[in-house]
């Protein structure tokens, strides 16, 4: 959500190379001329600066702003003369820049709430106006009014390389300036804009309602193992009720395999469409049958209905793309302007972990502590936490009876605050500034955007309170929340608010649902074990991340697709990743469980976060772990996330004193499995 609304915003990529509205038509005699009246005006400007200026608005200027004469006029007139004027100038733009994103925040917070949040179903004009950007065209309206040309001017655009280099001695005004640089680097029309608004709202409203009536499946045999009233959203519910069954409960491995095939149903899509989100038929998961008020009856897959979403995606990205030439992909966008990191940095990170000596010595020790052969389900394998000691149905019980809804969880988030370490006053700053909803999906955080509005923490909350996953899914957005609290209304300028990419924002919402039964009372400590948790974890996530990556350079490879032909591909391309880097270690060959991630559908390319935020995560944790008490603990988070928008490679120096790295996390799981 809000990738698509900085896109709203402002775009991504740079230039527009479309014939009709070309924007080229400022020679390069005339900005040269243009720099030459700047500087000869404003004796002391850093020519080159003024020339990167210059040379970026010129790009992005079309016929219907304006003649040559008038650039040039414009750009002289513009130019903010000395420091001080720049800083003037710098302030104002910021604060504009600030009610424009948070007014346009809160227009989506309320247009899509009955989407949302729990409360009747949504009509057809709850779906309509959920899709609905009433700022699509401020990008226009501000290149337009020359509020956009005024700020490529005096604050233009660096490069990911630039920012890497030089600014490692800048000082904060300086990034600020760099980041208000980002603002206007392309000029994407507003019809696009809204149409990637309406895809990204169809592909979230179908996931959200993607549910499976647990209670109405089926072993061959008829047996049901599951509660009647249990209710689980794929993927992130079915992921948690199989890790969950790794507790000594009733019938746990036979639970772990049905849902294993509900998820090779989903991904393959030949899972029965009418009995997503209904509880009208019972589904034998196994022989793929259903029956109805205990007829057999027959349904007709889902066939393509997931793969169709993605290919919306893809074809609204290729329209973009022709308004970025220099980062001309979907793909471009995301890793190099998106996280700051190319996707070749990435894969290759990611492969050096998951191609590691380290991941077979784990694998032993689960296979070691299960006392069975390793199914392709055990990438979720959960017994590196204290929690899979105790039966979740008596966690649950503590929860529901703790946090009967929501406001119960927002009454008690001081008190968890004050837990970890934040003075009473700190908690209730923070606490005051996030508002807890019941979400009709699994949950999610909304950060504000405004210094007046508030964090939003939407978490899934049953008719008998909260259960357990529920709590876990809370907790971790509740890290969410603090990192939008802390980053946006203690940043020194409102330019640097935020984290360098979503991976940074998911590190700490990791330290925070690791402390999950801490804050319910039980120990927690930074052990063996969490080091070989977040292992786990990283190895997992890797995988279906470069499937995701994978899928996208499918795309572009093969535009003319079908959504059969993606669908096709990508359990192609799982199981060839499952291959090389599982199957050695988990056996089932030609297994394509890594597509079942929902991200794949309504989040595109934001996998590669997760994994990318579990080395952070690791590697934050082991810097937290020098904290002498809880006080310097909360201290040292609220140092590090109002770092600001820095690049990922300088806010981790400035951090932990270190670049991001799979190699201490390797070093460490090397030493654990060696004692």
């Amino acid at each position: 959500m809000l990738a698509a609304a900085a896109m709203t915003l402002s775009g991504c990529g740079n230039g527009n190379p479309d014939k009709d509205t070309a924007m080229n038509n400022i020679t390069e005699n005339t900005v040269n001329r243009t720099v030459q009246a700047i500087t000869d005006k404003c004796p002391e400007a850093d020519k080159a600066l003024v020339q990167k200026g210059v040379t970026q608005a010129a790009a992005l200027w079309r016929a219907e702003d304006g003649t040559e004469a008038e650039f040039e006029q414009f750009a002289t007139e513009s130019y903010a003369a000395t420091p001080e004027d720049r800083k003037v100038l710098f302030d104002k733009l910021s604060d504009a820049f600030e009610t424009l994103y948070g007014t346009s925040n809160q227009v989506a917070v309320r247009l899509q709430k009955p989407l949302h949040l729990t409360g009747p179903e949504p009509t057809e004009i709850d779906y309509i106006l959920g899709a609905f950007d009433p700022y699509s065209h401020l990008s226009d309206d501000l290149f337009a009014n020359k509020t956009a040309f005024v700020t490529i001017l005096n604050f233009p655009f660096y490069t990911l390389e630039e920012k890497n280099t030089l600014g490692k001695d800048w000082n904060r005004l300086e990034w600020a300036y760099a980041r208000m640089g980002d603002a206007f680097t392309t000029r994407v029309p507003a019809k696009v804009k809204s149409e990637y608004s309406r895809v990204l709202s169809a592909s979230e409203n179908y996931i959200a309602s993607y549910n499976i009536m647990m209670g109405h499946l089926l072993t061959d045999d008829g047996r049901r193992l599951f509660p009647e009233d249990m209710i689980l959203l794929s993927h992130w519910n079915l992921r948690d009720e199989l890790k969950s069954n790794y507790a000594d409960v009733p019938n746990a491995n036979e639970k772990q395999e049905m849902i294993y095939q509900v998820m090779l149903r989903i991904v393959d899509q030949s899972i029965p469409k009418d009995v997503v989100n209904n509880p009208e038929y019972d589904w034998a998961p196994y022989s793929n049958k259903t029956w109805k008020d205990g007829k057999e009856v027959q349904l007709q897959p889902e066939t393509d209905v997931r793969y169709s979403h993605i290919l919306n995606t893809f074809h609204v990205e290729e329209q973009i793309d022709r308004y970025s030439p220099q980062l001309p992909t979907g793909i471009a966008r995301n890793f190099e302007e998106g996280m700051e990191v190319s996707a070749a940095d990435i894969e290759q990170l990611f492969i050096r972990l998951i191609s590691s000596d380290e991941v077979k010595e784990v694998a032993g020790l689960i296979k070691e502590r299960l006392g069975r052969e390793l199914r392709p389900y055990d990438i979720w394998y959960d017994g590196f936490k204290s929690r899979t000691a105790m039966s979740e149905d008596e966690l649950t019980k503590m929860t529901r009876k703790k946090y009967p809804d929501a406001q119960a969880f927002a009454k008690d988030m001081p008190r968890m605050l004050r837990y970890l370490g934040f003075p009473a006053h700190d908690a209730k700053y923070i606490a005051e500034r996030i508002v807890v909803e019941p979400a009709r999906g699994s949950g999610h955080a909304w950060g504000a955007q405004g210094r007046w509005e508030p964090a939003r923490l939407r978490t899934r909350i049953g008719d008998k309170g909260m259960d357990y996953k529920g709590y876990n899914i809370a907790v971790h957005e509740f890290g969410h929340n603090v990192e939008q609290t802390l980053d946006l209304y203690d940043i020194d300028y409102y330019m640097l608010n935020g984290v360098p990419n979503t991976a940074f924002t998911e590190a700490l919402a990791f330290i925070f649902q690791k402390r999950d039964l801490e804050l319910l009372g039980f120990d927690y400590k930074m052990d063996d074990n969490t080091t070989l948790d977040i292992f786990w974890g990283a190895y997992e996530i890797m995988g279906v991340a470069l499937t995701d990556m994978y899928t996208w350079q499918w795309l572009y490879a093969h535009p003319e697709a079908t959504a059969s032909e993606l669908r096709d591909a990508v359990v192609s391309i799982a199981k060839d990743v499952w291959n090389k880097y599982y199957a050695p270690v988990l056996g089932t060959p030609d297994c394509p469980l890594l597509a079942v991630y929902s991200h794949m559908v309504n989040s595109p390319m934001y996998l590669p976060n997760y994994p990318f935020g579990h080395i952070i995560e690791y590697q934050l944790e082991n810097h937290l772990a020098q904290c002498r008490n809880r006080l310097e603990f909360a201290s040292e988070l609220r140092r590090i996330y109002t770092l600001g928008r820095l690049t990922p490679q300088i806010w981790m120096q400035q951090a932990v004193g270190s670049e991001v790295s799979v190699d201490p996390l390797l070093e460490a799981v090397g030493t654990i499995v060696q004692k």
